[in-house]
């Protein structure tokens, strides 16, 4: 079963493709960010899932931005944290960065003996991108829509189910604030990863997940679940007939997943400026060669000071709903 909250499958004929239109994307020229030897990029999460294929990505526009090779190397388990220990124990030079999900600073939050403090201990170099959630209901359950599913929720407290990927994921957080919002009181069902997650409001056992619209896309557009919601400002492009929580009577209720970098604490401030700029040049490269929309993916880069702030706001955001919830670490 997968850990990582995007754990859905991109099919390995669309990743080439996706791979092979960044890297022809022209006027990239070769940056300071990381000449000599390569670049290693560790994804704590499986192949194949979500946040790998965004990390394989920008490896390869990365790779023509700097004029070095860059590695992707897949180092799953114990919740990320074998991953991001890998990072931590990498020289403090720039050449080994972690490539993670929103999930990688609830570390602290979610697991009973942390081994790190993911803003204490790495440098932030940049964030990626990110992507809204969608809200998908057993192909069973009659509701037509969003208000409808709210109303039947709160006639019958505590007989709907929720699955939950992972602990401290965006999926997990925008669950609770969903019922904290809406006045819901749902059987939140814990799982190792989105496709297990899925496959069980599929099959009906399971009637709500709200996850990764990157992830749930394939399946709604199949017709395997139902999709109720977008939880973002305007709706996607990817299925256009989709509203948002805010058209469907939720005003104000946005969640994203998102991706960023980081580097091992210790790393100079000079050198993660360079790796910022370096990574902003092969986003934009991704950008202009659609890769990233063809993911449902939005460019989102920051500085290092901003990507430090907005982990810290959002850290503070997601532990007070973990903290009103009840949620006691594993």
């Amino acid at each position: 079963m997968r850990e990582n909250l995007d754990g859905v499958v991109v099919p390995a004929l669309k990743r080439r493709s996706l791979l092979l239109a960044a890297l022809a994307v022209p006027g990239t020229r070769p940056a300071r960010a990381a000449r000599g030897s390569a670049l290693r990029l560790i994804v704590p999460f499986v192949a194949g899932g979500g946040v790998d294929a965004a990390a394989r990505l920008l490896a390869s526009a990365l790779q023509p931005v700097t004029g070095t090779p860059v590695v992707v190397e897949n180092h799953p388990g114990a919740s990320g944290t074998i991953g991001g220990r890998l990072v931590l124990s990498a020289p403090p030079d720039g050449r080994t960065l972690l490539f993670s999900a929103a999930t990688h600073i609830f570390t602290r939050q979610v697991l009973g003996r942390p081994p790190y403090d993911p803003q204490t201990d790495f440098a932030a170099v940049t964030r990626f991108g990110l992507a809204p959630l969608m809200l998908v209901m057993a192909p069973r359950r009659p509701e037509a829509g969003l208000p409808e599913l709210l109303d039947a929720v709160r006639r019958e407290p505590g007989t709907w189910s929720a699955g939950i990927p992972s602990f401290g994921s965006p999926g997990h957080l925008a669950t609770l604030d969903l019922a904290r919002r809406a006045a819901l009181r749902l059987n939140l069902v814990p799982y190792k990863g989105t496709q297990p997650a899925l496959m069980d409001v599929a099959g009906g056992h399971v009637d709500l997940l709200l996850d990764s619209m990157v992830a749930l896309l394939p399946l709604a557009r199949a017709g395997r679940v139902r999709a109720l919601a977008l939880s973002a400002a305007a709706r996607s492009r990817l299925l256009p007939s989709l509203p948002t929580f805010g058209e469907a009577g939720l005003p104000g209720f946005e969640h994203h997943s998102w991706y960023g970098v980081w580097a091992p604490a210790g790393t100079p401030a000079g050198r993660v400026a360079e790796l910022d700029a370096a990574v902003a040049a092969a986003t934009a490269a991704l950008a202009r060669a659609g890769a990233l929309e063809a993911l449902g993916i939005e460019p989102a880069p920051l500085s290092p000071d901003g990507f430090r702030r907005f982990v810290a706001a959002q850290v503070a955001v997601g532990a007070e709903l973990l903290r009103a919830s009840g949620f006691r670490a594993e």
